[in-house]
């Protein structure tokens, strides 16, 4: 961000990006769960579209804020689906997103498959796991917003969102691993 000059409407758009990734793996995490009880099984048919919906809706609501408040103007901040491809294309940020979507997906395979945690995943929690990203991301887009018309410069915001994010996601990652950890053998 300092050293290759990013400004703030790209980082923004990469961390609202990784929300929609962190979500759609969400949705898999959720449908792989084996939950031991039956009527978890039957509650995933609630839950999974209830996700999609409510997370989507947060995910949505940020998008367009992102877009209308530091996109380029005269972007349709409404039209996401239309709109964010051409962007990505334009701040040049798909190695970025295809970045995200590795590391994300290799998180998901080995962690969650392969080391099993989809036996052990509660869906409930799994239902709430995402929403703190979208707190930080709420929090920095308005916080530092403010920071931004106060001080004029997007520097302090930049500085902002880059330490909750690398805070939260340290956070989340080790919460997560001990959450799902493998049980100990009796």
């Amino acid at each position: 961000m300092l050293f290759l000059g990013w400004g703030v409407f790209p980082l923004v758009l990469l961390y609202w990006l990784e929300n929609v990734i962190v979500g759609g793996f969400n949705v898999a995490k959720l449908l792989f769960a084996q939950p031991r009880e039956p009527a978890y099984w039957a509650g995933k048919l609630f839950l999974v579209p209830f996700f999609v919906v409510h997370f989507g809706g947060f995910t949505y609501v940020h998008g367009v804020l992102v877009v209308a408040l530091l996109g380029p103007k005269g972007t349709n901040a409404f039209d996401i689906l239309g709109t964010i491809p051409g962007v990505i294309r334009d701040q040049r940020l798909g190695w970025a997103v295809a970045s995200l979507v590795l590391s994300h997906g290799l998180s998901f395979f080995w962690n969650y498959i392969k080391n099993g945690e989809y036996q052990r995943a509660s869906l409930n929690a799994l239902m709430m796991q995402p929403y703190g990203r979208v707190f930080v991301l709420h929090f920095t887009v308005l916080f530092g917003g403010w920071i931004v018309m106060l001080l004029g410069s997007p520097v302090l915001a930049l500085v902002l969102l880059v330490v909750l994010k690398t805070a939260a996601d340290l956070r989340a990652h080790k919460a997560e691993r001990r959450k799902f950890a493998a049980l100990p053998a009796a």
